[in-house]
């Protein structure tokens, strides 16, 4: 019975602990994904699909490299959304030996771009963290793929 008021004990000083500890900032990768999740669905009435979608968290000058096949005959269209904390998000899209493609020429948290191979190939597509509102914390950015 001791050792059930020991722990009850233990997690209320836990509990009360951290109600005075300042917050700690995390990226908002679900504001994120809920802009891409709504942009999926309004590009399915446009006769869009999803190919490929992604999140993560980056820091001011960091990017993600994702490796995404594109198929020949197939429009692809690239979209990318990030949460509050971002001025600025990138996306490139760059062939199997590095040389850019397309990128987007925006300057804001949702940058798309559009692309129609030719030949089927492996493309990479950059998502950069180019400009944020905060520096010192990461931004929740979103990436699909989407073709029709």
């Amino acid at each position: 019975m001791s050792r059930k008021l020991t722990l009850a004990a233990a997690a209320a000083a836990l509990t009360l602990g951290t109600l005075f500890i300042a917050p700690t900032a995390f990226a908002d990768e679900d504001e994120a994904e809920s802009c891409l999740r709504t942009k999926i669905w309004d590009g399915y009435n446009d006769g869009w699909a999803v190919r490929t979608a992604t999140s993560a968290s980056l820091k001011q000058g960091e990017y993600r490299i994702y490796l995404v096949t594109l198929y020949a005959g197939n429009e692809y269209q690239i979209s990318g959304c990030a949460d509050a904390n971002a001025k600025n998000i990138d996306i490139i899209l760059h062939d199997a030996d590095g040389n850019v493609i397309s990128q987007d020429k925006t300057s804001d948290r949702q940058p798309m771009l559009t692309h129609k191979p030719t030949t089927t190939d492996t493309y990479f597509v950059a998502v950069h963290a180019t400009e944020l509102v905060d520096t010192t914390t990461a931004a929740g950015v979103g990436m699909a793929v989407t073709y029709r």
